[in-house]
């Protein structure tokens, strides 16, 4: 079975709108014969080049058939920074958004990554993925880590304990729960400055 016939049956089985990496597709020949093979099957409309490297099946748009969507912007950042085995999260503005302690939702999609910093663009979306420290990458899907990076973006003068209970409460944690992070980001030298308000916080959930 020739490489193009091999690319195009694995291509078939792959989730419409969902962005890959042209590198899994290399163990089915050369590197020259699969990109050959992606190129031709893009020209026919089958994949799209989203990113470099990076394609899509196009997926039918359900109210508009005839409208076509390749992938989401944030979708292929982080299929970038999977593929080269980056660190990648939202940065503090957003993670302070979606725990309730900033109202007004940030401008920009803006991604933090140990990587470089670039941008994606898909359609009319964007997103700018900026390289940061491994500090504020750490606890990485925990919710330490989202309540550690929306503290970063927020001063702690400015920062009732009220707001940081309700951040408690849309991380859905329970009382020892909540207190194992809250001790932990009192520990992090990153966080000298909120000490006293993250004391404040856990006297207020024990009392």
């Amino acid at each position: 079975m020739s490489v193009s016939t091999l690319v195009a049956n694995r291509l078939s089985r792959m989730k419409r709108g969902v962005p890959f990496s042209i590198e899994s597709f290399y163990s089915l020949g050369t590197t020259t014969s699969v990109q050959k093979a992606m190129s031709r099957l893009t020209k026919e409309g089958k994949v799209a080049r989203v990113a470099k490297g990076i394609y899509s099946r196009p997926k039918p748009l359900p109210s508009i058939p005839s409208i076509k969507i390749t992938a989401k912007a944030e979708d292929v950042a982080q299929t970038w920074a999977r593929n080269h085995k980056y660190k990648i999260t939202p940065q503090g503005l957003e993670a302070a958004y979606r725990l309730g302690m900033q109202t007004q939702a940030p401008v920009k999609t803006v991604y933090w990554t140990t990587g470089p910093s670039r941008e994606f663009h898909v359609g009319n979306e964007t997103v700018q993925v900026k390289h940061t420290t491994e500090t504020k990458l750490q606890w990485i899907n925990k919710p330490e880590g989202t309540l550690f990076r929306g503290l970063l973006s927020l001063s702690p003068e400015h920062t009732p304990v009220s707001t940081l209970l309700m951040a408690i409460k849309r991380l859905n944690l329970q009382e020892k729960e909540a207190v194992k992070v809250i001790r932990k980001l009192s520990n992090s030298s990153a966080l000298v400055m909120w000490k006293s308000k993250l004391n404040q916080l856990e006297n207020s959930l024990q009392s």
